[in-house]
């Protein structure tokens, strides 16, 4: 039992690492190509039906690049095409969703204290909103496709706002912005296999036979482009999201969820406003600084105390000495240390999650700052509550930590 269990950890690692590559090389090329197709320049050398040119040094050589706004006069012996890069963190990205949040519902995706599901109906929810993102977001492209594009942008913020909102009312804070994510990501890699993909064959297709290729393919193709362009730092952001439970774990997740979408956009503003060569908008960093810490502000929110508050680095030997600790002690031990023991006796796990042994009051001191985080201020432990901590338990760990003292140091 316990080598089949090492063995699909190693499953869940082989699928998070091939996710990650992929992404990364989904993200690079498309980066490296907005960029490009920015500073493209129009010279009197241009050859024939060529929209514009730019020169690039890199490894040691140097490359000179023509873009056809529609396509050259013939079809060229060698074409690559950039496709694989985001089918493949889709689909990565979608074993990962099912390895992790699908087969560990109970402990991942399914929070009874936010909506009692049973596990195939969380599934049915996942699957079917994933869908419902398509859908929703290519009408809107359709609707409004001789509109302003940022009129487009802002009714698809629309729908991202709602779908914040609508995944923390139906699953876990850490399923609920992971799902975010996909629903996005889902949107991105769609546009690439049922919009970009299929345009560009047309062209080759009319290129091959002799035709003179329609110029609305490439120009819908671009449009999905430049919008996967802007989605991209907030779907990374919330694919990280589930490590930090001051993101996830929060009464306020799903505005900080929609407010993420907003820093993406000024962050790729900036880059896309360079690389046009447009000037220097400094304006955007000022504005995602203030976004982000309107974020770090609500993240603790509801928790807020009068000045005087206790630092995040008291002592040890003074929480364990500090009052209500043992209360806490007892809190611990009956809702946590079932799985952070030397030896879990819950069912399904068979070593402390993270290395984190929660047994006796020296670790419970010693893990004090954790325990605050992750089961006082935000509700990430236990996951899915699966233990049932009540918020008066909440509660008393907080005012034992913040108890410590108000002039600790920083």
């Amino acid at each position: 039992m316990y080598d089949w269990v090492v063995l699909w950890e190693w499953i869940e690692i082989a699928a998070r690492w091939t996710h990650v590559i992929t992404a990364i090389a989904w993200i690079g090329s498309s980066f490296y190509f907005i960029a490009l197709d920015l500073g493209l320049r129009k010279t009197p050398s241009l050859p024939p039906l060529a929209y514009g040119e730019e020169w690039q040094v890199h490894g040691g050589g140097f490359y000179h690049i023509n873009k056809y706004l529609v396509a050259p006069e013939m079809m060229p012996e060698h074409l690559t095409w950039f496709k694989w890069e985001s089918y493949a963190t889709w689909l990565s990205g979608f074993a990962m969703l099912v390895l992790v949040y699908y087969l560990g519902a109970e402990m991942f995706l399914i929070d009874p204290s936010v909506m009692e599901l049973a596990v195939w109906q969380a599934v049915a929810i996942s699957l079917a909103s994933l869908a419902f993102g398509w859908v929703a977001y290519t009408t809107l492209c359709k609707v409004f496709v001789n509109a302003n594009q940022t009129v487009l942008m802002v009714a698809l913020f629309g729908v991202l706002v709602g779908m914040a909102w609508f995944y923390t009312q139906v699953f876990s804070g850490r399923a609920a912005l992971l799902h975010l994510g996909a629903f996005t990501a889902t949107i991105m890699s769609a546009n690439v296999f049922m919009v970009i993909m299929p345009n560009q064959r047309i062209v080759v297709a009319d290129l091959k036979a002799g035709r003179v290729p329609d110029a609305k393919y490439g120009k819908i193709a671009k449009q999905r482009s430049t919008h996967n362009n802007y989605l991209t730092l907030p779907v990374v952001f919330l694919m990280l999201s589930n490590h930090y439970p001051l993101v996830f774990a929060t009464e306020y997740n799903w505005i900080i969820a929609s407010l993420v979408f907003l820093m993406g956009v000024t962050i790729r503003h900036w880059f896309n406003t360079k690389h046009a060569r447009k000037g220097n908008p400094h304006w955007t960093w000022g504005v995602t600084v203030i976004l982000f810490l309107i974020i770090a502000w609500l993240s603790t929110a509801p928790m807020r105390v009068a000045a005087g508050e206790a630092s995040l680095r008291g002592e040890a030997l003074r929480l364990a000495r500090a009052e209500g600790f043992g209360e806490v002690v007892g809190i611990v031990q009956g809702r946590c240390s079932m799985c952070h023991a030397a030896e879990p006796g819950y069912e399904g796990v068979y070593w402390p999650p993270k290395g984190v042994v929660l047994e006796t009051e020296a670790q419970i001191a010693h893990e004090a700052r954790r325990i605050y985080l992750q089961a006082g201020v935000t509700h990430a432990m236990p996951p899915a509550n699966l233990s049932y901590m009540e918020p008066e338990e909440r509660a008393a760990i907080v005012r034992w930590f913040r108890g410590v003292g108000v002039d600790d140091p920083v």
